[in-house]
């Protein structure tokens, strides 16, 4: 059977589109940011997304119905993959986590009430929200079944008891998606009001990081009574509903920090070519022309599995090792490419007169954040165990 990797007209047209956004708009305003942060203020962030929405790229992952583009998998990594070419494109364009993720989950999960109430200022970039999942140890973290935060039953609610850490956007978030254990074995998900009574932000947690809008946050639920129509998805069930989101959305992640560290390259190579040496070009010299090497078959070999792991999400089948695998490769990928550009402009690379330090700084966590290499590791390998076990042979997903 054939693979086409061509783009659909009205998806190359797209891309080029956000690559000239970003170029125009979005890179320009970096210098707005200061070395220890990368948030715009709030007037100017509105604006990029006015001229974003003119340009007709706004919101590429959000359904139709509120104003999104509604692409496709697939066609989400080609748009997404421009837009993190800066570390303000996928705020600008309403595409970042945790957002993108928790449109996807509403999308698939909500009540109609629950649907106007929150997707829908999601989706069209009124608000922010936050996925509340991970606690403090001993609690969850890469391994979920260690969740500690509970909810218990109440007259026509639930009451929810615990801590939770580390959680992107918390700061300024609307509402939060908030994973509480509400029997031995199983959870729920719930959303969760800013400012409703019993759940504080007791803190900010000081990152290597600093590119996600609110930063990362340690919230309090102290008796913090919701109504049952807070449940979002089915009571008990939380983490298989879940998964609606996280599979796709550490895929998307793999989509924006492929973007970043093409960047990356982009400076490097440029600065590699205009760089006299030794008589010649930096980009003349072989140990150069290794890195510059490496670093394109790296970008190659990253989208391509991007694009395999979409496309199988794309025909509705669950994409685990897909996703997993994408997730460990591009991860290490991007912090190899983003290494050696930086390692190619000298002082260049670490002096913030150049992007790199901003994009070193922001792709490092991301072979920790959602789920380390290791536990994807052993998630793989267990598969490929399983598959053996059965009969098939491991690494055949035909």
């Amino acid at each position: 059977m054939s693979v086409d990797l061509t783009l659909d007209p009205r998806i190359e047209d797209l891309k080029q589109r956000t690559r000239s956004f970003i170029d125009e708009h979005v890179i320009p305003a970096e210098s707005e940011i200061d070395a220890h942060g990368a948030g715009l203020a709030d007037d100017r962030l509105a604006a990029l997304r006015t001229v974003a929405r003119r340009a007709g790229i706004f919101a590429p992952t959000a359904p139709e119905e509120f104003g999104g583009l509604a692409l496709d998998h697939r066609d989400q990594s080609v748009v997404l993959e421009e837009s993190g070419r800066s570390v303000l494109g996928p705020a600008v364009l309403n595409c970042a986590a945790p957002d993108e993720g928790n449109i996807l989950l509403l999308d698939k999960k909500t009540t109609p009430q629950q649907r106007e109430q929150y997707l829908a200022p999601l989706a069209r970039g009124e608000v922010r929200s936050a996925f509340s999942m991970t606690e403090p140890s001993p609690g969850a973290g890469a391994d979920p079944e260690m969740l500690a935060t509970t909810a218990t039953k109440v007259d026509g609610g639930w009451r929810i008891d615990g801590r939770k850490w580390l959680i992107t956007g918390a700061d300024g978030a609307a509402f939060f998606i908030t994973m509480a254990r509400t029997s031995e074995r199983a959870a729920t998900m719930f959303l969760v009001d800013a400012g409703h009574p019993g759940m504080t932000i007791s803190r900010h947690v000081t990152t290597l990081d600093s590119g996600f809008a609110g930063g990362h946050g340690e919230l309090i639920y102290d008796h913090c009574v919701v109504p049952d129509s807070a449940v979002l998805g089915r009571v008990d069930e939380g983490f298989a509903d879940a998964q609606v989101r996280l599979g796709p959305a550490r895929l998307t992640h793999c989509m924006r920090w492929l973007g970043a560290a093409r960047r990356a390259h982009e400076v490097a190579v440029a600065y590699a070519t205009a760089r006299p040496m030794f008589g010649g070009r930096l980009a003349d010299q072989g140990m150069a022309q290794e890195k510059i090497a490496d670093n394109e078959i790296d970008i190659q070999a990253s989208r391509l599995m991007i694009w395999n792991a979409a496309a199988v999400l794309d025909r509705h089948e669950p994409a685990r090792q897909e996703t997993s695998t994408a997730k460990v490769f591009v991860a290490e990928a991007v912090n190899r490419i983003v290494d050696r550009s930086v390692q190619l402009c000298g002082g260049y690379g670490v002096s913030y007169d150049s992007p790199l330090p901003h994009i070193l700084r922001e792709v490092r966590p991301f072979r920790i954040y959602d789920g380390p290499s290791e536990v994807h590791r052993r998630a793989i390998s267990r598969r490929a165990v399983r598959r053996s076990e059965s009969g098939s042979l491991p690494g055949d997903y035909s």
